[in-house]
């Protein structure tokens, strides 16, 4: 056991390691012209983010509603013993599975991308959705390489894609919440850039898209509220509590963060992308209603970033306030970014939804859910070492 605790330490002390090289990579070297930096609005573009309500031009930066959170938590003194722990150095929680997690390797059934009277999707680890809703086949925040920074060592993904990029089905639709690397991975995007598809993102993101080579003409960038019509669907750009920026605190929150709801004539989807707990869960509620299916941010926890990220118990509620009807945690099991045991997510969930009779699915990785015949809830983590 003590050998066990000494191993654990070293690595999570060569992650938190890592973890300051990334950092000041970003800080230090932003105008390397590094490609995995995307590029900031300019022109037309620039000018229309300056119009923005949630755009503070004296600041030059995009702002949460509750305008006055900071990322902040519990002093040290609170706790001072939990504290202490509370960092990658001396952690002592397994922030990474020790084997494979379980996966469906069943193909994708033929007709996956019929859903006109029902809502079929697959999680992929993280935040990574593949969707299919009203006939459209949705992709949320895919990324499909092995690790989520601009350095290929640090925040590497447990094991590879359960599906290949190149083994899904037809995307019609490409849904991006905001563009940290573990949400917008240009590797991925550069391998869906000369499809037929259409791309939904925050605005401002559009710039990282057109640096990367996708066309301008597919790329749609909605503000908080705003929403666009797509083969029958309608995509709602919704308020998220975050922030945004790929090199850093260097030119932070230039393009904009956000969640989403997708609404087919009698089907409902929200992608709560990354979100601290706020009353915009409750705000969208009363202006669309309830919510059939609803993945949450749930995993990369932290009191000390609880702005910025839902606590599970937060998730649950969240669901609760936009009266959500199934609830996926998502945002775990696939990168380790925070300290908490990487099986804690689905386990805090549960606890809470079960108190407040919140229904919750979590299925494994790459498994196919038609929610009209939902599978039975195995908890699936309990049968990994």
């Amino acid at each position: 056991m003590v050998f066990r605790r000494r191993r654990k330490k070293a690595k999570n002390l060569r992650r938190a390691t890592f973890f300051l090289i990334a950092g000041l990579f970003g800080f230090f070297f932003p105008l390397s012209g590094c490609e995995q930096f995307g590029a900031l609005p300019s022109g037309d573009n620039y000018l229309r983010i300056q119009q923005s309500k949630n755009y503070n031009l004296a600041e030059d930066k995009f702002v949460n509603l509750e305008q006055d959170a900071v990322l902040s938590g519990p002093g040290f003194w609170d706790n001072p013993r939990e504290n202490w722990n509370n960092n990658f150095f001396f952690n002592n929680n397994q922030t990474r599975p020790d084997s494979p997690l379980p996966e469906s390797k069943s193909p994708l059934p033929d007709d996956f991308h019929e859903s006109s009277d029902t809502i079929k999707f697959v999680w992929l680890g993280h935040s990574t959705i593949l969707l299919s809703i009203g006939g459209n086949v949705i992709l949320f925040d895919p990324i499909f390489s092995n690790a989520a920074s601009p350095l290929s060592f640090v925040v590497r993904r447990f094991q590879p894609p359960v599906i290949d990029l190149a083994s899904l089905p037809k995307i019609d639709i490409v849904v991006v919440s905001h563009d940290h690397y573990d949400h917008l991975d240009m590797e991925t995007i550069k391998q869906l850039r000369e499809d037929d598809i259409s791309f939904v993102v925050p605005l401002g993101l559009g710039a990282h898209l057109k640096h990367w080579g996708v066309s301008a003409a597919k790329i749609t960038e909605l503000d908080w509220w705003e929403k666009t019509q797509i083969s029958g669907l309608t995509l709602i750009c919704a308020p998220s509590q975050h922030f945004s920026g790929r090199m850093g605190p260097y030119k932070e929150k230039r393009s904009l963060w956000a969640s989403w709801l997708i609404k087919s004539m009698d089907q409902s989807v929200y992608f709560s992308g990354d979100s601290g707990y706020a009353n915009h869960y409750q705000q969208i509620g009363e202006r669309y209603g309830s919510v059939d299916l609803v993945f949450m941010d749930s995993g990369q926890y932290n009191t000390r970033w609880q702005h910025v990220h839902n606590m599970p118990e937060e998730a649950v509620q969240a669901v609760l306030d936009m009266d959500g009807q199934l609830l996926v945690p998502i945002h775990w099991g696939m990168f380790t970014l925070s300290m908490h045991n990487w099986f804690e997510p689905p386990v805090r969930v549960l606890a809470e939804a079960a108190k407040k009779n919140v229904n919750v699915l979590t299925p494994m990785l790459g498994q196919f859910v038609d929610v009209s015949n939902l599978p039975s809830n195995e908890k699936w983590w309990e049968r990994v070492n």
